[in-house]
């Protein structure tokens, strides 16, 4: 890619070294073989520290004991750490307080623990027709507008 066409802030935003940026974050094995594991965007900074979502869905899921997804994470406005977890999960992952039980017992770092009162019941996950997560339809969930920063 040679740049964004009559838009060179842009570009110089997304160019580095010649390589285009695109906030995809990858492993390379041993083989050469290329790996996408998440994305820059889906990080919340806490308290100075970036805690990937991809992660703490891993997480969720496997505290959850379910094959099928039920769990998601987004991040939330908070006004003393700049951000917060907040996760949307359906039945199928159980009660919030067991689901950190669990995740107190992979050894999570403290901040990738959401609290309690984040944690918002969904009748399902928002899909997109692609299959992903549709995030920006979490972000916008009545349930989590209404959220009491603290």
């Amino acid at each position: 890619m040679q740049g964004y066409l009559g838009q060179p802030q842009k570009t110089g935003e997304v160019l580095r070294d010649g390589w285009y940026n695109t906030g995809d974050i990858a492993r390379v094995d041993a083989h050469g073989l290329i790996t996408l594991c998440g994305r820059l965007a889906r990080f919340s900074k806490i308290a100075g520290e970036m805690v990937p979502h991809g992660a703490v869905e891993e997480a969720l899921q496997q505290a959850a004991e379910s094959d099928e997804p039920c769990v998601a994470v987004v991040g939330m406005a908070n006004l003393a750490k700049g951000e917060q977890l907040a996760v949307c999960y359906t039945d199928e992952a159980g009660d919030p307080a067991t689901l950190i039980s669990r995740l107190r017992k992979l050894n999570l770092p403290n901040l990738w623990i959401p609290r309690t009162a984040n944690f918002f019941r969904i009748p399902e996950l928002p899909m997109l027709g692609t299959g992903k997560l549709d995030l920006q339809t979490l972000k916008t969930l009545k349930t989590l507008k209404t959220m009491v920063e603290s």
